[in-house]
């Protein structure tokens, strides 16, 4: 299953002409990943939608001082970050449609989309329309998320991308357009 431009912009009506510029990646990214049924589809996009403020956001916002908390300190050694400081904060803050964060983050999706380290170098790719859907697409199918959307387990879902409920109105809101559009029965 594909979905369309128009259906996109039904889910994300503040997406404007970036619906246009992300669908072909997202339906790419989604069909590499076994992000193919209704109910899936409609789970991705509206954590997508969050996290990309539909689809504007690509690198996360933040002053130096905010992204520091990746830098030095616990939270930077869980990211797999270096303990001094050295700028990684910065380097790996969260990137593509689903905000990868942290340097072991980057090395991980990087081995996992390229088959090497490039993103290690070069993680501003996940900033590019094809590597910020395939990284999202890539989290999903790397953390399960496929089976909790099969099973309706939409708070499972957006703990275990954001780690608690930040936002979970926004997300559930997104959540049910998106089932209104591409879960509708056929008449």
């Amino acid at each position: 299953m594909q979905c369309t431009e128009q259906q996109l912009l039904k889910i994300y009506p503040n997406a404007r002409t970036q619906a246009g510029v992300f669908i072909s990646a997202l339906n790419s990214a989604m069909a590499r990943h076994n992000i193919n049924t209704p109910l899936r589809i409609a789970a991705f996009l509206a954590q997508v939608g969050h996290e990309s403020g539909q689809l504007h956001y690509v690198r996360e916002l933040g002053s130096d001082q905010y992204l520091s908390k990746y830098d030095t300190g616990a939270l930077a050694a869980r990211l797999g970050n270096s303990p001094e400081t050295d700028g990684d904060g910065q380097r790996y803050r969260g990137r593509g449609l689903i905000q990868i964060t942290g340097r072991h983050n980057y090395r991980q999706c990087s081995l996992g989309l390229f088959g090497d380290e490039r993103l290690l170098a070069s993680p501003e790719l996940l900033e590019q329309p094809q590597w910020a859907a395939e990284s999202a697409a890539w989290f999903w199918a790397r953390n399960g998320l496929n089976e909790l959307a099969d099973r309706d387990q939409f708070n499972s879902i957006t703990r275990r991308i954001n780690g608690g409920l930040n936002g979970l109105q926004d997300r559930l809101q997104l959540w049910a357009r998106a089932r209104a559009v591409l879960c509708q029965p056929s008449v």
